[in-house]
């Protein structure tokens, strides 16, 4: 008989066994809202179907065996030859390959094929985020191969290939690929114009020799490679292949794996390249225009990818809230704790909806789609991806000690949430892009102006906050110190515009007060008790 004091009681059963998209009210609805009725259905099947996978308790521990058994790098075989590989747990490569069979490397060929794809990434996130990084960039290749039409039309098939084989081997054998990218160098930092890696023009047509070492380069397992290297004019971009076309290993040398806060399912490596065969993309001395369509998609899911991690942390807050007891009732009833819950189902929300109206602008493809595309997107990145830690952190905090533990899965969200503020340019450089785009391509303003524009008159405190945005606009007098501030507003009143437009009025309303009017505190938990703070959270509870 078992000691009475080993009965667990008033404990939360595990949020698993659920679909993970159609449970997220937010999502389902910005995918039925950007996809036409044509291939509607067959997305939210598809969609469905992914969902189910991701909230399934097989793939919760993948996703936790992942993690928990980082990859190793070997740079030599038992016989001293050197092979510069990595080995992964297999739980890896099952989801790995889960992610490309389900689209996330295809959107460029498919029907409505950004936002169907933005959706599906923000629920594979929720699984396991490491993975993300080798589908973002083999997704995000494409814009940037398409600078060399030659060269994209040999690679663009086998990155939209939505088979994955992990074997090393000449890429023309493969039925599909990825690609990583390798920019970082030690000296440079952000600044990738600074890099010293050399590309010495060889006989072949558009071949070079590249020599050189890269701080950090992403997905070092995968096919090729961009990275940036400086030709005889100047910063070029190229590819690199993982394996030469006649079955040599090309000059790729692993020198250290990076030991990272969180993404420990994935490696990421210092490479060295010593008489490294590349192929040019693009023109030479064009380098860092022709990557910027690689950086652009990589930001959007940074996103995303945030999105993601926001929605899997309110939903087991809410989750548990829902079904733990406290002080005589249940948690998620609790006055203070409903405002904290729904505060946090508000920035979730927000960030969702911001994200997939970005993903639909890349689906129309339309010049002032474009343009909006030029401010909208690193606006966003900067903000989203700098709600995501907070919210994590209360988020767990919401579970008590119990998220504090690791068999919680919160700490895990913990440790991935600062990592897309980083990746592919930290906050000041988002910022710092803002200003660039308002200064030089007033047509992205305007057609940010646009988008806002619709909602006006809809909410007082929406009407206010661009009058607001204009008038710090016109002030350009110290602008550079005040980057992250423009960064800040723009992306809150295009999300107060989106929640406007679109979202049921309580959250309208709960945005345009706390985001917008002033009337929220500094910390989750703030909103002005007069709001129907119980609609917020039940719309944020996943179905269980």
């Amino acid at each position: 008989m078992a000691a009475s004091t080993h009965t667990v009681t008033n404990q939360p059963p595990p949020l698993v066994g659920y679909d993970v998209f159609t449970a997220d009210r937010v999502l389902a609805e910005a995918v039925g809202r950007h996809i036409g009725a044509g291939p509607l259905d067959e997305v939210r099947a598809e969609l469905s179907a992914l969902g189910r996978a991701a909230g399934s308790a097989q793939l919760q521990k993948w996703g936790a065996q992942a993690d928990e058994n980082p990859p190793r790098l070997r740079t030599h075989d038992r016989y001293g030859h050197r092979i510069d590989e990595v080995d992964f747990h297999p739980a890896w490569h099952r989801l790995l390959g889960k992610g490309v069979s389900a689209g996330l490397t295809a959107a460029w060929t498919r029907p409505a094929g950004h936002v169907r794809r933005a959706a599906a990434f923000l629920v594979w996130t929720q699984v396991e985020a490491g993975n993300g990084c080798p589908l973002s960039m083999t997704h995000a290749a494409v814009p940037a191969l398409r600078a060399e039409p030659e060269l994209a039309a040999e690679w663009e098939p086998r990155l939209t290939s939505m088979v994955y084989d992990r074997e090393l081997r000449p890429a023309h054998l493969k039925a599909g690929a990825l690609v990583g990218m390798g920019m970082t160098e030690k000296q440079g930092g952000s600044d990738v114009r600074a890099g010293t890696t050399s590309a010495r023009p060889l006989a072949e047509d558009g071949a070079y020799e590249l020599t050189g070492h890269k701080w950090f380069c992403s997905a070092p397992m995968s096919d090729a490679f961009l990275v940036l290297a400086r030709a005889p004019a100047g910063p070029t971009c190229f590819l690199v292949p993982r394996v030469l076309a006649d079955g040599t290993r090309n000059v790729f040398r692993l020198q250290r794996l990076k030991d990272k806060l969180g993404n420990r399912s994935n490696a990421s490596a210092e490479v060295e390249f010593d008489g490294t065969w590349a192929r040019r993309v693009g023109e030479e001395g064009r380098g860092v225009r022709t990557i910027l369509g690689m950086v652009a998609a990589t930001r959007l899911d940074c996103v995303l990818g945030s999105a993601g991690l926001m929605r899997q942390a309110v939903a087991q807050a809410v989750h548990h809230c829902a079904h733990r007891e406290a002080f005589g009732g249940r948690l998620v009833d609790k006055p203070l704790m409903r405002n904290v819950l729904a505060d946090l189902a508000l920035e979730s929300e927000a960030a969702t909806t911001l994200g997939l109206r970005l993903a639909a602008a890349y689906d129309d493809g339309g010049e002032q789609e474009r343009a909006f595309l030029r401010i909208a997107v690193p606006a966003a990145k900067y903000w989203v991806t700098k709600r995501c830690a907070p919210l994590a952190v209360e988020a767990s905090e919401c579970l008590g000690g119990n998220g504090y533990v690791e068999e919680s899965g919160m700490p895990r969200l913990v440790r991935e949430s600062p990592l897309n503020s980083v990746w592919e340019g930290a906050g000041n450089v988002q910022a710092l892009d803002v200003l660039r785009v308002l200064r030089r391509e007033p047509g992205a303003f305007d057609a940010y102006l646009r988008e806002v524009g619709r909602a006006r008159g809809a909410d007082h405190r929406l009407d206010v906050a661009i009058r607001d945005l204009l008038t710090e606009l016109a002030d350009l007098e110290g602008v550079e110190a005040r980057a992250r501030r423009l960064a800040e507003r723009l992306a809150l009143v295009l999300q107060g515009a989106l929640l406007v437009r679109y979202a049921p009025p309580e959250v309208a309303d709960a945005f345009c007060a706390s985001r917008l009017g002033g009337d929220g505190g500094a910390t989750f938990g703030t909103l002005p008790h007069t709001l129907n703070l119980a609609a917020l959270v039940e719309r944020a509870r996943p179905v269980d």
